[in-house]
């Protein structure tokens, strides 16, 4: 075996996510390659950027009507070009996986090197940094906004940002001719929605990212295999995006690249818990959004129809998990949780619904997504 190439010294070895992955390479590929969206001049530009700040704070008095969770106004709202969504979900990104690659690379002894037993380096790192930057500007040109939750920096997961793509929304009420201000309020309902939910429940943050950092750490046998994994996923992302694609579980070429590594009960149980509440929270959002109905937003019957027939896609860093861990193959169970929502809502209230937001064991169980009167009875007996 050939000598490994030593950290010069005085120097700082790159941390170890940083060995598998350069993030701000990633950054700077997506914003290379994404479409930078419809033109528009600098004042049509400040105007859609202030709109967008007015429908954010109009859309949280809604949101909490509607939920009967109380919070605080939401102060971290960013509009943001496609550059910047990819930098933020990168850095995101990133931040989500450090400890799980620190722990592997710890226990494989290889975490002061620049090079180790798992061959990755600059070279290495910056490959996939560049395949992780083409799958961030694909993603970058189809995602309205997002609430970034695991950018929050306070003690209790408060601090989290929301983030609106500006360009992304104009493109969007363009393509389906509806009314501008309309669709901006009813995009800003959806994601103060998911704003409401990890504010009013600061545990809820810290269990989804302990939840999947677990599964990313039982799936990663080496730390290069992110790379591989990653790599394979932003290869088959164009066909997988493609209008009208479903993807096949038995295929070879479903873009399930993490799913095929899941063998063992656990980890399908985790992924299936992992689903399950991203479920609950696009469904909620979604039943949310529309009903605060067209006395808030008069067009929002038009919007929901138009929308529905080119979905492209839910919260940005969720997006990109399902992508990376093989949740589209649960597109069924992910779909229904607005039928879950409603269907409990209809039985027990918004305040009986509520209960969802108790503890992680109140959460609904994958099989409970389907059925919500077996949450019902298993929450409120």
């Amino acid at each position: 075996m050939a000598a490994q190439p030593e950290t010069p010294p005085g120097s700082n070895p790159a941390a170890p996510v940083d060995q598998v992955v350069d993030w701000d390479f990633a950054a700077r590929t997506a914003a290379r390659l994404v479409s930078p969206g419809p033109q528009v001049s600098a004042d049509e530009a400040l105007e859609i950027v202030a709109a967008l700040r007015r429908a954010a704070a109009t859309a949280h008095p809604h949101v909490q009507s509607v939920t009967g969770l109380s919070t605080e106004a939401g102060q971290g709202v960013l509009v943001v070009d496609r550059p910047g969504w990819a930098r933020a979900n990168a850095m995101a990104f990133r931040t989500l996986l450090e400890p799980v690659i620190a722990e592997s690379f710890q226990k494989r002894g290889v975490a002061g090197t620049r090079f180790g037993p798992v061959n990755f380096g600059a070279i290495g790192s910056r490959v996939t940094g560049a395949e992780v930057g083409a799958l961030l500007s694909v993603l970058a040109s189809r995602v309205l906004g997002q609430y970034d939750a695991f950018a929050a920096t306070g003690p209790h997961g408060q601090g989290g940002r929301l983030l609106l793509v500006a360009p992304t929304i104009v493109s969007i009420e363009r393509e389906l001719a509806v009314e501008p201000a309309d669709f901006r309020l009813w995009v800003c309902l959806h994601e103060e929605t998911h704003r409401v939910q990890f504010t009013a429940n600061p545990w809820l943050a810290e269990h989804l990212q302990g939840e999947v950092r677990a599964l990313v750490s039982e799936l990663m046998l080496e730390p290069s295999q992110l790379a591989d994994r990653l790599a394979a996923t932003a290869r088959s992302l164009p066909e997988l995006l493609r209008p009208g694609h479903a993807a096949d579980p038995d295929s070879p070429n479903s873009g399930m690249p993490l799913l095929d590594a899941i063998q063992s009960p656990e980890q399908r149980r985790r992924l299936a818990g992992v689903t399950a509440v991203m479920s609950l929270l696009e469904g909620h959002a979604d039943v949310v959004m529309d009903e605060v109905g067209p006395q808030v937003v008069p067009t929002v019957q038009v919007i929901r129809q138009r929308f529905n027939r080119r979905r492209s896609g839910r919260g940005a860093l969720d997006q990109l998990l399902r992508k990376l861990l093989g949740l589209d193959a649960k597109a069924r169970q992910y779909a229904d949780g607005a039928k879950f929502v409603r269907g409990v809502v209809e039985r027990a209230g918004m305040d009986g619904f509520n209960a969802v937001w108790s503890s992680p064991e109140t959460l609904p169980r994958p099989a409970e997504i389907a059925d919500p009167q077996a949450w019902l009875r298993r929450v409120h007996g």
